[in-house]
This record gives C-alpha cells, structure tokens and sequence, in this order.
C-alpha cells in the first residue's frame, strides 16, 4: 500500500515540475524581450540581429508544449500569463512602432504561429480578439503599409498575408468568427467590445497601441457614393474611442494585400478574400455590405485598372487577347508584346476576379458588388465612353466591352452588364420609339450602321458577343419581343383559305421572283438558272416543313439565289455544302444546350392567338442589319463577314419565330413586310444587273477568291469590292441552307 501511494506522489510531482518550469522559462523569455528596450541604445540594429526572435520563438514552443501536457480544452499556466498580462496588446504596440526595424515582421510571424499552432480557440478570448480586432498593425496591413514610401511595397506582405491565411482558416472552421471580428463583439458575451474593454482600450490609446492615424486612409478617402452607408454605421460596432475601426478589419487589410506586386503575395490574398466571402453567413454578409468598404474598394480597384489602359491602345491588340484567368501569375515576357499588354492583362484578370467572387460569394455580397460595379465601372466610365463622338475612342471602349462581355461568366453579373446595354424594356418595339427611352442601346445599335466601317465591325462584333452569352434576354430584347405576335404572316379573311390554296397550286411551277415590297426595281430577262419561287404557306399554318422533300425544298431555294455566273465555291476545296451542314450541326447543338434552361416554345403561336391588329416592325436591331445586307455588294469584305456572322448566329437560335422569320422562304408575307429571304431576293436582283455591266465577270470573280483564299498574290482590279461581296454572299446563302437543313431536319444525314 505504501509502495502505491508513493507511486502516486512521485507522478503527481512529475506533472507539476515541468508545469512550473515551463513557466519560469516563459516568463524569463518574455522578460529577456522586454529588457532589450530598456537597456538597447542602437536603435538602428536590425531585429534579426537581437535575441528577441529566438525568445518569440521559445515562448511559441513553450505554448505548444504545455498544451499537448493539459487535457483538449484546459488553459495551461503559461497560456494563462500570456492573456493576463496583455502579451499580445504590447507585442501589437511594438509591431506598429517597427522598433528595432523589421519588429513589424516577427509580430506577424508570432501572431500567425500562436494562432496556427496552439490548438485552444484562443479568437474566444477577449485579450486576444482585442488585438487581432483593434489593432491597425495586426489587422489592417494598409495602417504599417503607409509607414513606407510606396504603399504597396511593404517588406512585411508575405508575413501579413500569412497572418491573415491563418485568421481565415479559422474563420472556415468556425464561420460564426467572421461576424464577430468584423463587428468587433466580445465572442465570449456576444456584447459590443467597446463597452466590455473601453477602460483597457484607453490606457492602450494613450501608450499609441490604438492611436488612429491623423491622415485618412487612402482607400476609404475614394470610396464614395456606393460606400455612403458606411456613415450610417451603427454606434455600438465600433468603440467610440476608435472612429476609424469600421475601415480597420480582416476584409480591407485583404483587399489591400490583393494588389500587392508580389503576385504570390496577392494570389493568396485573393484565395482567401473569396474563401471568406464563401462561407459568409447571414449576418457577416449583411454587415459587410451595409458596415463595410468591401463593395467600394473592389470597384474602385477594377476601375483604376480600367482607366490605366492607355488610350492609345490599339483595339485590335485588345481584342487579340485570349480569355484571362486571375489565378494565373502574368508572364512578364509577354507584357511587351504590345504596348499597353501589362495594363490589359492586370484588369482583365481583376475583372475574372471580380466574377469569381460574384460567383462564390454569399448572394447579398454578391448582388451588392455587382450593383457597385454597375454604378461605377458600367453607367459612370463605359457609358460617356460609349456615347462620346470621337471614333477613336469609341473604338477603343467597344473593344473593351467586347473583351469585358468575353470575360464575364457569373449570372448576377452577366444580368448587370444585359440591363445596362439594353435595358428591360420586353415589349415590342415601334417605329416611332424614341431613342431615349435606352439611350445607349439605340447608339450602339446605330454604330452598326455608322458612316466609319470600322466602328461598324466593332459593334456588329460586339453584338456577336453578347448573342453567345447564355442570357435569354439578349436574344429578346433584339429580335424575339417583336416576332411574338407573327404579324409579318399575312393574315387571311375569312372564306379566302380555299382561294389561296388554288393560287397556291399556280404559283408552284412559275419562274418569277418573289413578290417583295421593297423589290420593285425591273431586271432584264436573264433569270434565274437554279432559282425557283418557293411555294407560300397557307395563311393558317405555320411555315415549318414536316416531310424531307420539303426540307429539302427549303435548301434548294436558299442555294438556288445565287446565280450560275456569280458562284465560284465548286472551284475551291473544302467550300461545299457537307462542310457548312457539319458547321451549322455542331453550332445548333451548342445553341440548343445553351437554351436549354429557357423553356422557349417547340411551335409556333397559333396565328388564331395572335393579334390581328398588330402592326410589324422587325425592330432597330434586324433593321439595321437588314439595311446593311442591302448594301453587302458595296462594302468591305471584312464588314460583310461580320455582318453575315451575326445574322447566321441569329438563324441558329432555336426558336419557331427566328426559324419561320429567318429561314422561312414560304412565308406569305403581310404588306411592308420584309424577311431575310426577301432582302437576299432584294440582293440577286441587284447582282444581276451588275454582272451584265462587268465584262469577264466569272473569271474575274474566281481570280478575287483565289485570292481571298490565299491561293494566288493579291492584286487590286475594278469592282473588287463587289466581287468581294459576291463571294461572301454565296457563302452566306449555303450557311443559311445547311441551317435550315439541320434546324428543320435535324435527324436526316447530310
């Protein structure tokens, strides 16, 4: 019995020596740091080469130690002394002050072990959250970035983002932290800090722990309208012995490190900022957007990146950059491969960023950072751009929206930029619609018909973009709100169905063009060798064929328009029809999974639910391009291309109206009506005039191919740019057929 009980007394001995001796080391340790500022006279010797970041480091060991000897959950001695004695305020007063130099660096250092490697929840702790929370020197990087000469080339950003790393891998173990050392509450009591620590809080102000900066801070001085609820912050979030304490948090010191020209640097910043804003809760998500400057200094930033882009950026070099990604580190070997490159690629991938963050973040981060960036980026920088009357800058700023509506992804976002280009408006259009109820929409659409071409094909570019964008608004907004009532379809009295199907049965084997309201011009008896007038639909029905023959009928029609004279494609490789039914097979399917989500119609609204009374207009945007196509004889081959892109991207949408109004040659159309068919009718009848007044015009327009294609040297002759547009027309009347091939037919092979 003895025996045992001295067994006992000796392990109980055992437990307590080597508490009592951590002790004493610890507070020797912290003691030794302490007498360093009483007895150094140098105040230039670097920290590096004192003793106390071998103390820092003793003491972090002790911690560790002790807490794997103590039970999970039990506050050892040491543990103890460091809270009771406020180690970390002092630590955190000795950072800011940077004595001796690099002092700022090691606080860091130990700030992120302490809470990295000591396993207690010590952010629970009021002693410890005091100073993580109020101290500019540990939280907010910017406070010791602007001790520097250059504010974001702080020696210290590697230590300061290590440190916040930590702070949020805490925070994703416990996303409740987020809400508290955001709003600076006591995490034990759920109690505003001012009131439970204002008397510790003002001793640490008088010795300069706390002291706020005279100067203003640099971010929050432009943050201004989208960030003025930041006045109306609440009273009780902040100490009122700290007035700047709502710009002082885990967030802005984040967004700050974001921009360091460290890329590894701003690259974890930025992992971070989107890990916090992933696992924001209800609460911290309000806060941040109601209390804090998150929304404004992310905007502000994507706008001084925009407005670095030199002006004198070419747009083709804007245009010529591939889609960018924010976690990839710029090379910078390729920023002098044009000038302007490093400015592009830093806003477009703060841009990607920016869309990520829209993405992950809590859905009222994210609609609060979208709206920022809607006031700020699109309505207060893009839109004067836009409307300016400079073509070199409106050149410049449609390049960059193209490279903009590119590069954006996220559906808030996306949703921002539809509204701010072609606003809400679902109702069809008039032709007596004044061009200010969207003023932009209406300029942007008319720069697709400006007297510059190359405003022109930047626009008609821009179009193309947003037309691949899987937004259904987009598509309606232009097109589809004025199809919905079918009033291009004549629509026929009662008792005239039986009399239009005997016309019908005599227009089937004339030779005639068809009647068209805006082909009224008389052209010599040449005809046309393969065209044949399609037959028109009975005014009941939809246009939509149901039987092969009929599909088939459709493709002979749109590849009969061109004449024997003017095609030039069975002359070339690679330029027939099979190759633009497998083009148009896969852009279908891609279109067709795109729209999926938007329950668009399988037929036709019955034209018996259809507005009698309706008058058609196809709207500014198909009038516009349809105007242009009257003119593809007449202009440059690059503008043609692009203006027939547009067009074939419009035919591929599948919806019955696109498809019975764009590829429908049977329509029997309402007078003033015009379709797609009847402009490209329009356009042969204009063609064949012109072949009679060219001599040799075959063999001149195979030679312009040859050349296009880069078969033969280039050489300028007469009426180039006629044959230019002859070739790109041919073209553009097989896309149309293989469309209509796989849009009507889509389950019959080539």
């Amino acid at each position: 019995m003895f025996s045992r009980l001295g067994a006992l007394l000796q392990r109980a001995v055992e437990t307590q020596e080597p508490s009592f001796d951590l002790l004493e080391a610890f507070t020797e340790h912290w003691k030794g740091l302490t007498h360093y500022y009483l007895e150094t006279t140098d105040e230039n010797t670097p920290v590096k080469e004192t003793d106390i970041p071998w103390r820092l480091k003793q003491m972090l060991d002790i911690l560790v130690y002790e807490e794997k000897q103590h039970p999970a959950g039990e506050t050892g001695p040491c543990l103890e002394y460091l809270l009771q004695h406020k180690i970390l305020e002092t630590l955190s007063t000795l950072g800011k002050a940077e004595y001796p130099p690099g002092m700022r660096q090691q606080v860091f250092l130990f700030f992120s072990r302490v809470l990295g490697q000591v396993q207690h929840p010590l952010l629970h702790y009021l002693n410890v959250h005091r100073p993580v929370q109020a101290d500019p020197a540990l939280v907010l990087p910017q406070k010791l970035l602007q001790f520097g000469s250059d504010a974001l080339g702080s020696a210290s950003e590697k230590e300061e983002v290590q440190f916040a790393a930590v702070l949020c891998a805490k925070i994703k173990q416990d996303p409740a932290l987020l809400t508290y050392i955001l709003e600076g509450k006591n995490l034990l009591t759920g109690s505003p800090q001012g009131d439970a620590g204002s008397s510790q809080e003002e001793s640490l102000a008088t010795n300069g722990a706390l002291t706020a900066s005279p100067e203003p801070d640099r971010e929050s001085s432009v943050c201004d309208a989208p960030c003025a609820s930041l006045a109306g912050k609440p009273k009780n979030s902040v100490s009122s012995s700290s007035p700047l304490r709502k710009e002082n948090n885990l967030i802005t010191s984040l967004i700050n490190l974001c921009k360091s020209q460290k890329s590894r640097v701003a690259l974890k910043a930025q992992e971070n900022l989107l890990l916090l804003m992933n696992v924001a809760q209800q609460a911290a998500a309000t806060y941040l957007v109601q209390n804090s400057a998150l929304c404004c200094l992310v905007t502000d930033h994507l706008c001084d990146l925009y407005n670095a882009v030199p002006t004198s950026a070419d747009p083709a070099d804007i245009l010529s950059l591939e889609r960018v990604s924010w976690r990839l580190q710029n090379n910078s070997a390729d920023e002098a491969s044009f000038p302007g490159k490093g400015s592009l690629d830093a806003f477009f991938s703060w841009l990607d960023y920016c869309d990520h963050l829209v993405k992950e973040a809590h859905p009222v981060v994210a609609d609060a950072v979208t709206e920022a960036i809607g006031e700020k980026l699109f309505q207060g920088i893009l839109q004067p751009q836009l409307l300016q009357m400079s073509e070199l800058g409106i050149l410049t700023s449609t390049a960059m929206l193209t490279a903009m509506v590119r590069q954006i992804s996220a559906s808030a976002l996306l949703r921002e930029l539809v509204t701010f280009l072609l606003g809400t408006e679902r109702q069809p259009e008039a032709i007596t619609d004044s061009p200010q109820q969207h003023l932009l929409r209406s300029q942007l659409i008319e720069h697709c018909n400006h007297l510059s071409d190359e405003i022109s094909l930047a626009t008609m570019r821009l179009f193309e973009e947003l037309l691949r964008k899987p937004h259904e608004h987009i598509v309606y907004s232009l097109v589809l709100r004025n199809l919905e009532e079918r009033s291009y379809i004549l629509h026929s009295q009662p008792g005239q169905e039986e009399r239009s199907t005997h016309e019908q049965d005599h227009c089937e084997d004339t030779l005639e063009l068809e009647e068209d309201p805006y082909f009224t011009d008389e052209f010599p008896d040449i005809g046309f060798r393969t065209c044949k007038k399609p037959m028109p639909s009975s005014p009941r029905g939809p246009a939509r064929p149901n039987e092969k023959t009929d599909v088939n009928e459709i493709v002979l029609s749109f590849l009969g328009l061109v004449p024997d004279e003017a095609k030039t494609s069975s002359y070339v490789e690679e330029a027939g029809y099979d190759t633009y039914v497998h083009d148009a097979l896969r852009l279908f399917q891609q279109c067709s999974t795109n729209i999926s989500s938007w329950h668009w119609p399988q037929a036709p609204k019955p034209l018996e639910s259809c507005d009698p009374q309706a008058v058609f207009y196809e709207g500014h945007f198909l009038k516009v391009l349809f105007d242009r196509m009257t003119r593809i004889l007449d202009q440059p081959y690059g503008l043609n291309l692009q203006m027939t892109s547009v067009l074939s991207r419009l035919a591929l949408f599948p919806h019955p109206h696109l498809h019975e109004y764009l590829l429908d040659p049977y329509l029997n159309l309402a007078p003033g009506c015009r379709t797609l068919f009847s402009v490209l009718i329009r356009v042969i009848g204009d063609l064949m005039q012109r072949i009679q007044r060219v001599s040799q015009f075959p063999a001149k327009l195979l030679l312009v191919r040859k050349q296009l294609m880069g078969m033969v040297p280039e050489e300028q002759m007469d009426h180039m740019t006629l044959f230019q547009g002859v070739v790109v027309l041919e073209e553009f009347c097989k896309e149309l057929a293989a469309i209509a091939f796989v849009t009507f037919a889509p389950e019959s092979p080539p």
